[in-house]
């Protein structure tokens, strides 16, 4: 087979052509594809060009999996895309799309897909019938609603990217995402979360910041495996009490919202290491902080406080305690000692 055209060609023990890439090559038309050749061709990767369409041929490629199209400036998904019945991987992030057709539905053995960085203002309901995909990136859109069918993307597992689009609230049928270990929907413009979020058990990392968010639901308490919550720059001023069922949390980033107090139930995260709570407008904090025992990072800069728990001296993790820029006038005694055991006390 020619490889003019294609910038690398990747073999397989046996010397069948696996992958073909003319990745950055400046091309406005796809290099040369036999099918009759190509039988074992598992990826194609054809980004960073200046592509507008695709040659039918690839429907004609049996094993093809993977087929890569991102930074070619499409404005439509190319008509022989919804036809390659056999991809488990479909990439076309940085493009110029506007739309996704309903016919991309079909693609029913997709595992992985990845439109972010387009112009997509919605998503269609077909988007629903990809019950096999473990990874969703829709992230750096202009998306403002979800489809209820969202919810049927069963095998939705490692990564749903919905960052940077103009979401108001998100769909309940969302909370069916069961097995979902990694939710980002950061920089949009929630205000809230459905009542039953808590039903998404496989969360793992949750990434909520930047958005309009004043409260949670009482239902986040039952996300028992969650590790991270990044939720800073919101407007929260409370959180609920179950907050402090979250047993396996490790990672809690609250700065930069409008928090006035803590649950006492915060005391109960045994495993939490990282509290961030900057910049917001507390103005005491509860005894129940002397649980927080792995606790080896406590900012809380920027707050109303004029006095500490004097629990905080013995929490044997801590490493570093930020206290700048509140009201606490006499600093406690008790500082020198976490000082003098190698915690850095900032005042």
């Amino acid at each position: 087979m020619t490889s003019a055209g294609w910038a690398r060609i990747g073999r397989d023990e046996r010397g069948v052509i696996t992958r073909l890439s003319a990745r950055g090559q400046g091309l406005a038309v796809s290099p040369v594809l036999k099918p009759e050749e190509l039988g074992g061709l598992r990826s194609v990767d054809l980004s960073f060009n200046a592509l507008s369409d695709l040659p039918g041929e690839l429907k004609s490629l049996p094993s093809l999996a993977e087929l890569r199209l991102d930074g070619n400036g499409l404005t439509t998904i190319p008509d022989v895309v919804p036809e390659l019945s056999h991809l488990e991987l479909l990439s076309l992030y940085r493009n110029r799309l506007t739309s996704v057709p309903a016919t991309l539905g079909g693609l029913r053995g997709l595992l992985t897909l990845n439109l972010a960085d387009n112009q997509l203002r919605e998503i269609p309901e077909a988007i629903g019938r990809l019950s096999r995909l473990h990874t969703l990136d829709l992230g750096h859109n202009r998306i403002e609603s979800l489809p209820a069918s969202i919810g049927g993307l069963a095998g939705l597992s490692r990564y749903l990217y919905l960052s940077d689009n103009q979401l108001t609230s998100l769909p309940a049928a969302l909370c069916r995402l069961t097995r979902l270990g990694y939710l980002n929907v950061t920089d949009n413009r929630l205000t809230g979360l459905p009542a039953r979020f808590g039903d998404l058990v496989g969360l793992r990392e949750l990434r909520l910041y930047n958005n309009r968010l004043a409260s949670l639901p009482e239902s986040v308490g039952a996300l028992a495996g969650l590790r991270e919550a990044h939720l800073m720059d919101n407007a929260l001023t409370r959180l609920p009490d179950s907050i402090g069922n979250l047993a396996d949390l490790r990672e809690l980033r609250l700065m930069d919202n409008q928090l006035t107090e803590l649950p006492p139930t915060v005391g109960n995260l045994h495993r939490l290491s990282r509290l961030d709570l900057r910049d917001n407008r507390l103005s005491a904090l509860p005894e129940s902080l002397v649980g927080l025992t792995a606790l080896t990072h406590l900012d809380l800069r920027n707050n109303r406080l004029d006095a500490l728990p004097a629990g905080l001296a013995g929490l044997p993790a801590l490493e570093k305690l930020d206290l700048r820029w509140n009201l606490i006038d006499p600093w406690p005694d008790w500082l020198h000692g976490l000082e003098e055991r190698g915690c850095a006390v900032l005042r």
